[in-house]
């Protein structure tokens, strides 16, 4: 399996690098791998893509920061990506702005930007969010999940166009089909051109004469739709996840929302989660303890069978070497932590306190803190140094 590069690497910007120089860099990128200044080159075509997926999570700054925090893996969770599943029509349609009136970008797509013969797109559908409930296991091992998501989706009878066949449009006469309306003011600098989104059309060029009469002319209705949702292992309560293009669908043919999951971990009846680790409250008997013994203890992959030596003080703390989580972004792995409480009877019978009384009098059962092992923090401090 290939491992993706870093998105900073991709567009040659630091990782503090601001919007406008991640813009910069994008345009740049693009303009050397576009496929048609390098026809017949495969990994130019794919460069042009890794480019297209590295801008659209770096120029959103929520995506930025979840790249941030937890890298690719939080990024995908269906691990496809975003760039991998867009095609030239769709990378333009979501990016192609940030490059102006460049005429070089415009014969790229063959009709110069949101002019020509080309039908502009609608508006981009809005992001959904869900929660996924996981148990340990799932957490530890990855699960895939497949959930119905209620939300827009596009019109089944006209494509998601809004219109009730492909000769319904009509090039907008304000704008003449550029998407865009130019005026021209007079200043005491001279005169100034601004550039605005053309009124009539929503800067989709072409207006719609006869509209789809099951979507109203949207090009989506409200309907439902199973996804399915690899979840990398190692995820953490409060963790988002991203999977691009499941959200709601735009309006038109507009690019869909995205859909954000955001991870929720389902409390385990007997372990504990701290990090990467597991901890573990283990009871056992005082004879046990003076005696020592053997026993099996939970983990989050099934049981594991561990030795309590004879002698074992309360607060003794064992460890079983890489039965914690994976770490989401590495190769770390956390370890589980035994905590031993040895159990003091409440209710004792009048031989057993009988008993009692004569150990009482014994030297060996007297505390003697020399002998003693370490405090309970030494102890947590030596596991973690």
């Amino acid at each position: 399996m290939s491992t993706k590069r870093d998105y900073y690497e991709i567009l040659v910007v630091s990782k503090t690098a601001s919007q406008d120089e991640i813009k910069k860099a994008y345009r740049k990128v693009a303009m050397q791998y576009h496929p048609d200044r390098n026809p017949n080159n495969k990994e130019a075509e794919e460069k042009f893509k890794e480019a297209a997926e590295a801008y659209e999570v770096l120029s959103d700054p929520e995506k930025r920061a979840q790249y941030d925090r937890f890298g690719h893996a939080g990024m995908n969770g269906n691990r496809g990506g975003y760039g991998g599943g867009m095609n030239m029509e769709d990378i333009f349609s979501n990016f192609g702005d940030i490059f102006g009136n460049d005429d070089i970008f415009g014969s790229f797509f063959g009709g110069g930007g949101r002019g020509g013969n080309r039908r502009g797109r609608g508006t981009r559908g809005s992001n959904l969010r869900v929660k996924i409930r996981l148990t340990y296991e799932e957490i530890a091992k990855g699960a895939n999940k497949k959930i119905k998501v209620k939300k827009y989706v596009p019109c089944q009878h006209c494509g998601g166009l809004g219109a009730k066949d492909k000769n319904a449009f009509q090039t907008c006469n304000t704008c003449g089909g550029s998407g865009q309306v130019r005026k021209v003011t007079q200043t005491f600098l001279g005169q100034m051109q601004t550039v605005t989104t053309c009124p009539t059309c929503n800067g989709e060029g072409q207006i719609v004469t006869s509209k789809c009469t099951h979507c109203k002319g949207e090009g989506r209705m409200y309907g439902e739709e199973t996804v399915s949702i690899d979840i990398p292992a190692g995820v953490q309560e409060g963790m988002q996840l991203s999977m691009s293009g499941k959200g709601n669908a735009g309006e038109r043919g507009g690019a869909p929302g995205d859909l954000l999951i955001l991870i929720e971990e389902e409390p385990h009846p007997e372990l504990q989660r701290d990090g990467l680790n597991v901890a573990y409250d283990l009871y056992i008997s005082f004879p046990d303890a003076v005696y020592g013994t053997s026993l099996e203890v939970p983990t989050i992959d099934g049981k594991a069978k561990i030795k309590i030596p004879a002698g074992t003080q309360s607060g003794k703390i064992f460890r079983l070497k890489g039965k914690g989580f994976p770490s989401v972004n590495s190769y770390e792995k956390g370890d589980q932590l035994i905590h031993v409480n040895v159990w003091t009877p409440q209710n004792l019978t009048s031989e057993e306190k009988a008993m009692l009384d004569k150990m009482q009098s014994s030297e060996n059962f007297k505390p003697n803190p020399e002998k003693s092992e370490k405090g309970f923090f030494e102890k947590v401090r030596d596991i973690f140094s």
